[in-house]
C-alpha cells in the first residue's frame, strides 16, 4: 500500500480547516513529525502476514473493571461556585471567548 505523503499545501489548508494558523516552521515541524509516523507505519505493514492480527478492544487481555454504583452526592452551591469566579451573569459564569 503506498503511504500518502504530506505536503505544505495539505498540512495548511487542515491548519486552516481547524481555525490555526502555522507558521513555516510549525508546518515543516509537522511534516517532519508525519515522515517519522509514515516510516513507523512503513516498518509495521512490513510483518509478516498482519492483516491476519485480529485488532484489539483493549491493549491488556485480562484487564477487569468494577463499575461503582450511582450514589447521589451533595454537591456545590451555585452560591459557593460563583464565589470562585472572576466574572459572573446571574447565574452563570463568563468565561472568554476562545473561537473568532
Amino acid at each position: 500500500m503506498e503511504a500518502r505523503k504530506f505536503t505544505k499545501e495539505m498540512v495548511d489548508d487542515y491548519a486552516d480547516k481547524l481555525l490555526i494558523g502555522l507558521t513555516s516552521e510549525e508546518n515543516q515541524m509537522v511534516l517532519d513529525e508525519f515522515d517519522v509516523i509514515d516510516a513507523q507505519i512503513d516498518i509495521i505493514n512490513k510483518i509478516p502476514d498482519i492483516d491476519k492480527v485480529e485488532p484489539m478492544a483493549h491493549c491488556l487481555d485480562d484487564f477487569v473493571y468494577e463499575l461503582r454504583e450511582d450514589e447521589e452526592e451533595e454537591s456545590v452551591s451555585i452560591d459557593d461556585a460563583l464565589a470562585n469566579c472572576d466574572d459572573y451573569v446571574g447565574s452563570e459564569i463568563k468565561v472568554p471567548k476562545v473561537v473568532g
